[in-house]
């Protein structure tokens, strides 16, 4: 049994849990606990605040960990980084009054900087040469500047509108985050084998994202012109059709790149054009 924790709540669990999800990896919904074994698969999920994560695959209380990337960098535990998720994106940045005037990272010289992630500002600020007090406050970082708490804030970013509704605006961006795979560097054979299928599915799911199964029929002089707009993974199925001359031709493509060639294959004449989601994709 492999124990993996995740965050109890906010975007990143739900993000999570869809991911896991996809992955074959379920679990009872509804239920107030900390700890819920998945359906069907030896797995445990152990619900943790997200700052609590990388202390537990640490000491072992849990052998992985979906975790955001600003917390695994500010508390610099003995973990391994086994996977980077792609997902949660944010950043986190330094932030001041929205009409104070701003010449660069100077400005920060002998101001006073609120912030959860105090190990991540003051390896920033060494870096930089700026000397600046933290103020270091668990939560509502966004408020210190308009309680006299703090002359500038330092802090996650995802959309901006925290920062406008606290009449913040944000000047440098530190560091970018995305959640993180981590695992205890010391798992039995047993534990590595249920991570390494975990990491399969994961990757099944990931690599099938953005991803769409396209069916067409076209004349057979033009196979050759379509291949070169439909690669595939490595080369496109092709079919005979009981129409003399003509063939069905499957193939994969980036759903985002299908309206830049859809007047291309059909000036090509293409025909009976369908397009299809992809849920999982092996390589």
């Amino acid at each position: 049994m492999l124990r993996i924790a995740i965050q109890v709540k906010g975007r990143l669990y739900e993000e999570t849990v869809s991911l896991l999800s996809e992955a074959g990896i379920r679990m009872e919904t509804g239920r107030r606990t900390l700890l819920l074994q998945a359906k069907d698969f030896p797995v445990e999920v152990l619900f943790l605040r997200d700052d609590d994560i990388p202390q537990a695959v640490a000491d072992g209380a849990a052998d992985a960990g979906i975790v955001g990337e600003n917390e695994y960098a500010e508390r610099k535990k003995n973990v391994t980084l086994i996977k980077r998720l792609g997902f949660s994106k944010c950043r986190l940045s330094l932030a001041i009054p929205k009409d104070e005037p701003y010449t660069g990272l100077e400005w920060f010289n002998g101001k006073v900087i609120a912030t959860s992630y105090p190990v991540i500002l003051r390896d920033f600020l060494a870096s930089k040469h700026i000397k600046a007090d933290t103020h270091v406050i668990s939560g509502s970082v966004e408020i210190a500047p308009g309680i006299g708490l703090s002359d500038a804030i330092f802090d996650i970013v995802s959309s901006g509108s925290t920062l406008v509704s606290n009449h913040l605006r944000e000047v440098e961006t530190v560091m970018k985050s995305e959640a993180l795979l981590i695992g205890h560097p010391d798992l039995s054979a047993e534990k590595t084998e249920i991570l390494n299928e975990i990491l399969f599915r994961i990757n099944a799911v990931q690599t099938a994202e953005g991803k769409k199964y396209i069916l067409l029929n076209a004349p057979n002089d033009k196979i050759t012109d379509i291949i070169r707009l439909l690669p595939g993974m490595k080369s496109p199925s092709i079919l005979p059709l009981a129409q003399e001359g003509w063939s069905s031709l499957h193939s994969v493509i980036e759903e985002k790149h299908f309206w830049e060639i859809i007047s291309k294959l059909k000036a090509l004449g293409a025909e009976g054009i369908l397009v299809i989601p992809i849920e999982k994709m092996i390589l």
